[in-house]
């Protein structure tokens, strides 16, 4: 019988999951897995878990949102591991979730894990901290860390759209030098992302046809400062029609990059707060961590 390391956030989403829990156990129970269940309480709670406990089980499935996985996939890493790690998306945006078409449904997405099989995907580093599937700076990144969580289990999506309107009177620029392996930028940026995913907060998307979320690569997309109306409303048309070919925007894909930012500058890691920093390097860790899915995706 194997031995499942549970993690879940009650607080994620809308707490839907909670009522959930009994059949969620009893689900791996039946399927032979001997369950070992533990609640998050607080930030750095599902590393700490993972850390302390997952050596003396075969395999760590979490239920919670982007976060609660980031926290899985920290203390996997941390620990130099290759457990497989299984995901219930129960958060408010779910993004990482989204890119790999796992299952909303709570009990579906259990039962996929069940029926699955361990895939390989890349992870990123910042610095010495890790993120699934985004590193972002600028324009509505902090709704995603500044929003209450109250709100978020009221609101859920909506709650980050709203805060990002309210960030609007807020926007700055941020002058930083971006270097990747064979170009170097600078200039003047009001987001940037680096992701490895289709979907970045539930607000920006990429083309799935641009996003492969195995291929040792992440996508790099930075935006300059429109200086009229016209080149504002050109930078939209290309960031909804996913053609990145203005001039306010840089969309690259590399294996890895090394930032000059301005160290006050706040990021976000999968939907979390990440302090500023002066220098900040940020690799692609190639096949990192293995995601039980039902069936391998085009991704």
């Amino acid at each position: 019988m194997q031995k499942m390391l549970f993690i879940m956030n009650p607080y994620a989403g809308l707490r839907k999951a909670n009522k959930y829990l009994p059949q969620i156990i009893s689900l791996f129970n039946q399927a032979g897995y001997q369950v070992t269940t533990y609640m998050t309480a607080g930030p750095g709670d599902g590393t700490e878990i993972v850390k302390r406990c997952l050596p003396e089980h075969d395999l760590v499935v979490c239920a919670g949102g982007d976060g609660t996985l980031n926290e899985i996939i920290s203390g996997v890493l941390s620990l130099g591991s290759d457990h497989p790690i299984g995901y219930i998306p129960c958060g408010s945006t779910n993004d990482f979730a989204a890119s790999l078409k796992i299952s909303g449904n709570i009990l579906q997405a259990a039962q996929d894990i069940v029926e699955g099989t361990p895939l390989t995907y890349d992870v990123g580093r910042f610095n010495q901290r890790y993120f699934s599937y985004v590193a972002s700076f600028g324009a509505f990144t902090k709704a995603s860390y500044s929003t209450p969580q109250s709100v978020k289990n009221a609101l859920g999506h909506l709650a980050y759209i709203l805060e990002g309107i309210q960030e609007l009177p807020q926007i700055r620029t941020t002058h930083m030098r971006v270097e990747f392996p064979d170009e170097v930028i600078e200039d003047d940026f009001i987001f940037g992302a680096i992701s490895n995913s289709t979907s970045v907060g539930g607000i920006l998307t990429l083309s799935p046809a641009q996003v492969d979320m195995r291929d040792g690569k992440f996508e790099i997309l930075l935006v300059r400062v429109p200086k009229d109306p016209l080149e504002l409303h050109e930078c939209i048309v290309a960031l909804r029609n996913q053609t990145y070919n203005c001039s306010m925007i840089t969309f690259r894909s590399t294996p890895n990059l090394t930032i000059f930012p301005d160290p006050s500058m706040p990021w976000t890691l999968d939907g979390e707060k990440a302090d500023g920093q002066s220098v900040i390097r940020i690799d692609n860790l190639h096949h990192a961590i293995r995601l039980i899915q039902k069936e391998a995706e085009s991704c």
